[in-house]
């Protein structure tokens, strides 16, 4: 597929709720149960997509690789999971809006980005956290490169660009439940199915 067929194609990230049999679970059952019902929202994307899952494969760090030519990426939390599948490289992320400390602050952004946003900081914090893990998620690398990761604008209270490795990725928002997820937008028409 090229970049102009790629370009405002339609990605629909799915997001559903974690049944309370497998908010029950506990340690590997939990995390097994979760797993496979992102893979449930993988496939809910896919089929919003019109496109046929291949083997869900990943290298040897963990990130998952293309199939068909086709990308994809899974985020699980206890009460919500999330998949996402798109033509182009993608990712995804989502976290309960909830306390955390001060070191918490300093580890995800620098202070230059803290200067962006003008918003509730608990929201702010959250925001910019999934979205460095949806870019890392979409670049391959996982959280080993989160200090080269950085916010570079904040559009408005549902979009920013990041910049990482000399490249910008444009990320969407959405808020539900005390949680936000975030998406790679890069070229896409994001519509969001909670």
């Amino acid at each position: 597929m090229n970049m102009d067929s790629i370009q405002n194609s339609t990605v629909y990230p799915v997001i559903l709720a974690v049944p309370e049999q497998g908010r029950c679970l506990r340690g590997r059952d939990r995390v097994k149960y979760l797993s496979e019902y992102a893979r449930y929202a993988l496939e809910l994307s896919a089929e919003k997509s019109r496109i046929h899952i291949g083997d869900l494969l990943k290298d040897k760090n963990g990130a998952p690789l293309p199939f068909n030519g086709k990308y994809w990426s899974l985020a699980h939390k206890p009460e919500y999971v999330a998949g996402v599948v798109a033509p182009a490289r993608i990712g995804i992320d989502l976290e309960e809006i909830r306390p955390c400390s001060e070191a918490l602050f300093r580890k995800i952004a620098a202070e230059n980005e803290w200067e962006l946003t003008v918003s509730d900081s608990i929201n702010s914090f959250f925001r910019y956290w999934t979205s460095k893990e949806a870019v890392l998620k979409a670049a391959g690398t996982g959280l080993k490169g989160l200090s080269r990761c950085r916010i570079k604008r904040v559009l408005n209270d549902n979009h920013l660009i990041i910049n990482y490795l000399d490249q910008e990725w444009a990320i969407e928002h959405i808020y539900f439940d005390r949680h936000i997820a975030s998406v790679v937008e890069n070229m896409f028409n994001i519509k969001w199915t909670l």
